[in-house]
């Protein structure tokens, strides 16, 4: 079972993750060979090489843990955090520590064997954010659960052992301190001057334009004042919310488009680098917070991050954001075979509605 620590000094959670140490890429210096569609255990026809499904949007008539699907969700093979059991919070002195309840799954997120998230058609990755949507409110109703975390990994600067276009769901017991920092940053903003600072930075960038990458409808994307990256990117919705898993359908069929769009650019730009990118969002147990708003961070992995930034906090970004968003806004994503498949004729309808747990 996965322990989480609580470091006493600055109040960070650690989680100690036993059985994650036995995945055979881990401590490896070579990144990971790259895999065939024969050999890829996410690929359509596969499916018994995964744990059985949580969800899955399908054609109608085929059947669970077979093929016929277009986004499924199953749980990660070496979870760094269980779902089963209690969470057994207890102290050792002046060390806290609980058991490592949560949840950890994966998204994948076509059948067929893309390396990359911009290669997906549109109505594709609309259907990635309807599969987020729905486990994040799924999961929420899990007591011991406050707070869902989605992300992705791409190559393996960014951290993925597996090549096929897939991301993540980690759900924990506790608020991570990062999210804890951007919440109370936000909320004395809040007390100061009434309004959500979100919102406030959204205004700014649209007035001033320099460090915008695309305006959308639902969506700014930019490139933030204070990036710590090079081509760092924010995707920040218009209309104030501080849940991701309330996200409205039309915001859902822009997103798919900004997604499409904001990683076609960046692929074309940089040539196709690694990169992360993480759902910044409210916990489960703070409703409708006027304060915080939910978010999409993207983060090139260009640079590499060493002594002076872990002792210092610092970030050393060589690239102005100016300079990136304009390099990104003049980056043109064309349709095409290299850059997305057809986008599927099917809407959403009653058959592709998850299989339930």
């Amino acid at each position: 079972m996965p322990e989480l620590r609580k470091d006493p000094i600055v109040g960070r959670w650690v989680i100690i993750a036993h059985e994650r140490a036995k995945r055979p890429h881990d401590f490896r210096p070579d990144p990971p060979a790259a895999e065939s569609p024969e050999s890829c255990p996410f690929c359509e026809g596969s499916e018994e090489r995964t744990p059985p499904e949580i969800l899955a949007y399908r054609e109608f008539g085929s059947r669970p843990n077979g093929p016929g699907w277009r986004v499924r969700v199953v749980p990660n093979r070496f979870p760094a955090l269980k779902v089963e059991g209690s969470l057994q919070k207890r102290g050792d002195g002046i060390y806290d520590m609980m058991a490592g309840i949560g949840a950890h799954e994966v998204i994948i997120e076509s059948p067929r064997h893309h390396k990359s998230m911009a290669t997906l058609g549109e109505d594709n990755i609309r259907e990635v954010l309807w599969a987020y949507r729905d486990r994040l409110n799924d999961l929420k109703r899990d007591n011991r659960l406050v707070h869902g975390m989605l992300f992705k990994n791409v190559g393996a600067a960014g951290g993925a052992s597996l090549e096929h276009t897939h991301s993540q769901l980690i759900v924990t017991p506790i608020v991570p301190i990062s999210v804890w920092e951007e919440m109370t940053g936000a909320l004395e903003f809040f007390h100061y001057r009434g309004r959500c600072i979100y919102c406030d930075i959204v205004q700014q960038e649209l007035a001033g334009e320099k460090r915008i990458v695309l305006d959308t409808p639902h969506f700014t994307v930019f490139c933030p004042f204070a990036s710590r990256f090079p081509f760092e990117t924010w995707i920040v919705p218009k209309a104030h919310s501080s849940h991701f898993e309330e996200i409205p359908k039309p915001a859902v069929d822009d997103l798919g488009h900004v997604l499409h769009q904001v990683l076609g650019k960046l692929e074309m730009a940089l040539d196709s680098p690694a990169y992360n990118y993480i759902v910044h969002t409210a916990p489960f147990d703070h409703a409708g917070l006027p304060h915080y708003h939910w978010h999409i961070e993207i983060i090139p992995r260009l640079t590499r991050v060493a002594g002076f930034e872990w002792g210092s906090g610092f970030y050393i970004n060589p690239v102005p954001p100016e300079d990136a968003a304009g390099f990104l806004r003049d980056a043109e994503v064309t349709a095409g075979p290299h850059n997305q498949e057809p986008s599927p004729t099917h809407a959403r309808t009653p058959q592709t509605q998850p299989l339930n747990r």
